[in-house]
């Protein structure tokens, strides 16, 4: 049984998955968080399986000895689709994925056609694959990496202006696929595009709209967590890979999430 001290282990390639923490916020306010984001290793989605694989098993696996969370979440799309089976294979508590919210996406379109954003590593994932023919079968899934997206989304939380340049050729290249006029339902695969949503809609134009996965992976991580104890207050860590001084200038958003200070790993 858990402690109440006991964190819930949040890990990510850089910031995007402090969209799923403001999720996991509300459902549970005081819940032991520590996040993780491996910003020496970003961005995730120009390696390799191989190394992508190899480096999320083993920071997980330091992380879980070190931290003793509860359970560990991969709030990262690209990791997860790569590295989930062989994370819940060495270490003995629960894991929690993020897939593309392809699912729901083809439950809300109108007229079939529905645009995914993602890193290059997620796009071609056999997973969206499996996904896309479970869930979407009947519906046209067009999928457009944008890695330039989570760069986009780490400038902006680090107070710098945000490229429109880069968000409108990512829409632009969904609309110019076949039948990328019809596109009415866009998933946002990969955790930091949320953070975009308002330059992105500004670029896909009215009649859009946008969904993600981070409401759906907090319900699980409080699913998962129902009936054990949390402390009477809130207390969060923000961890880093590399350089802390490369991360200072987030500071400011952090602490609207409840961070006062970053700590290295």
């Amino acid at each position: 049984m858990a402690e109440s001290h006991d964190p819930i282990l949040l890990f990510d390639s850089g910031v995007g998955g402090l969209t799923v923490l403001a999720e996991l916020r509300k459902l549970l306010p005081n819940a032991p968080v520590i996040y993780a984001a491996d910003l020496a290793g970003l961005p995730y989605g120009d390696k390799t399986e191989a190394q992508i694989a190899a480096r999320v098993a083993g920071l997980l696996g330091r992380m879980a000895e070190r931290y003793q969370p509860r359970l560990a979440c991969i709030a990262c799309n690209t990791a997860s689709t790569i590295a989930l089976g062989m994370v819940r294979e060495v270490l003995e508590i629960p894991i929690v994925g993020t897939v593309p919210a392809i699912k729901p996406a083809a439950a809300m379109t109108q007229t079939g056609v529905i645009g995914l954003l993602g890193t290059a590593a997620t796009v071609r994932q056999t997973y969206v694959d499996r996904l896309e023919a479970e869930f979407a079968n009947g519906k046209r899934l067009l999928r457009h990496a944008a890695p330039g997206l989570v760069e986009a989304a780490e400038a902006k939380l680090r107070g710098k202006s945000v490229d429109m340049a880069v968000i409108e050729a990512a829409a632009s290249a969904l609309r110019g696929m076949e039948g990328g006029d019809r596109i009415d339902t866009v998933v946002l695969a990969c955790t930091h595009f949320p953070l975009l949503e308002d330059e992105l809609a500004q670029a896909f134009g009215p009649g859009v709209r946008f969904i993600d996965g981070a409401a759906g992976i907090a319900r699980r991580i409080a699913h998962l967590t129902q009936g054990q104890p949390f402390p009477d207050a809130q207390s969060s860590r923000f961890v880093v890979t590399g350089e802390v001084q490369s991360a200072q200038a987030l500071l400011p958003w952090l602490e609207t999430l409840g961070f006062s200070t970053i700590e290295q790993f």
